[in-house]
């Protein structure tokens, strides 16, 4: 086994239409753009210049303008981007104009925010199963979703077609529900525990550190 947080390179799993990838680089910067598009769609705005995005996204303007203009001709001079339609050629762009499933892992206060949050579902991820092996939260209903026991994963990874395995545990269970993910299937690891989970090369694992965060933000403040 592999320790892995990311594919290597662009080209470590082809896609099964044959088309090109985008770098790593262009799918965060364009993933970024998005988030920022989908609050300005709930803020009612109709369009955003490509100065706003990079007040929101820090990145510089002139790049913003080449990634999007690499896909074709979204914005007018002087008026900006047309935020609805610049939301769908994204979302067909980075392929979340489909539904996901998601199973998240741990029903305590990270699991319950995580499930009652609009993060995901406003990218085309639902979380569809929630899963703990505390018999007290086993059986209880987290947002729309009843908790279930771990021992249900295999079963409920195939009838629920679910792609991506979120875990919000404690670091010493992350490991066992990350084999227990890929002996199912999922080929897709969103890590919220300190575990640095050792996984098969063709499984990718995304890890998010508030912590590391943090030391990045606090590196650049003090440099």
């Amino acid at each position: 086994m592999t320790l892995r947080d990311a594919p290597a390179s662009p080209d470590d799993v082809p896609r099964p239409d044959g088309a090109e990838r985008l770098s790593l680089g262009v799918a965060a910067r364009l993933s970024r753009y998005l988030q920022v598009l989908r609050q300005a769609q709930k803020e009612g705005k109709a369009t955003v210049s490509s100065q706003e995005l990079s007040a929101w996204t820090h990145v510089n303007p002139t790049q913003i303008r080449r990634d999007l203009s690499g896909f074709g001709k979204f914005g007018k001079r002087g008026v900006g981007y047309n935020v609805d339609s610049l939301v769908a050629q994204v979302s067909t762009i980075l392929r979340t104009t489909d539904q996901h499933n998601i199973a998240l892992f741990g029903a305590g206060h990270l699991g319950q925010a995580i499930a009652s949050s609009d993060i995901f579902a406003d990218h085309g991820f639902r979380v569809v199963a929630i899963f703990d092996n505390d018999p007290a939260k086993v059986g209880r209903p987290v947002g729309t979703q009843t908790v279930r026991h771990v021992d249900e994963l295999q079963g409920v990874v195939t009838d629920q077609d679910i792609v991506v395995g979120v875990l919000a545990v404690p670091s010493a269970a992350a490991q066992p529900l990350a084999e227990d993910l890929v002996a199912a299937g999922v080929r897709i690891i969103f890590n919220y525990s300190d575990a640095l989970l050792q996984v098969p090369p063709e499984v990718t694992v995304h890890t998010s550190s508030p912590a590391v965060d943090l030391l990045y933000a606090l590196y650049f403040y003090l440099a």
